[in-house]
């Protein structure tokens, strides 16, 4: 299990398979998937399934993180980036009991320092329907500036985000 970023309360780590039944009850909430455009996992077994066969840190060097709460080794859920056609996603998804706490807001600066210091990214996109105002503050928070409106990959009445790196 590779570390990747860590922050004053957080640990982002790469996902594995131990973290399937944790991965299964985030993505089991309807409450979490309400605006992703997601479905549900059906079984334990479709998220172990999922997880098998996630291939982003090969294929890219990087992809969504386990977001681990550091006073108690706790999966609270994924942040990370994803490579969409030719543009780099940033994306986040807690528990609901985790909301409302600063864990996006902290977990995505982390991605995002990481993504421009260390893999040395350019551009980062984020996305996010209309009515996900808990999301558009997080991504404003962490400096994105909105650019346009569209219906994107699932999401209708998606809100589109962009982060220049700062020379």
């Amino acid at each position: 299990m590779k570390q990747i970023i860590t922050t004053n309360r957080l640990i982002l780590r790469e996902l594995t398979l131990s973290d399937s039944f944790s991965f299964f009850l985030l993505n089991k909430n309807p409450n979490n998937i309400k605006y992703t455009g997601d479905v549900a996992f059906t079984s334990l077994n479709e998220s172990e399934q999922f997880l098998k066969n996630y291939k982003e840190y090969k294929k890219n060097g990087f992809g969504r993180w386990a977001v681990i709460r550091k006073q108690d080794y706790k999966f609270i859920g994924w942040c990370g980036l994803k490579k969409v056609n030719d543009e780099i996603d940033l994306g986040f998804r807690f528990y609901e009991e985790y909301w409302n706490l600063g864990y996006a807001t902290e977990s995505a600066i982390g991605v995002v320092n990481y993504a421009f210091d260390t893999l040395r990214l350019e551009k980062i996109v984020a996305r996010c329907n209309l009515n996900n105002i808990a999301s558009q503050r997080v991504i404003e928070k962490v400096g994105f500036k909105f650019k346009e409106q569209k219906d994107h990959h699932g999401i209708s009445n998606a809100l589109i985000y962009i982060l220049q790196k700062s020379r």
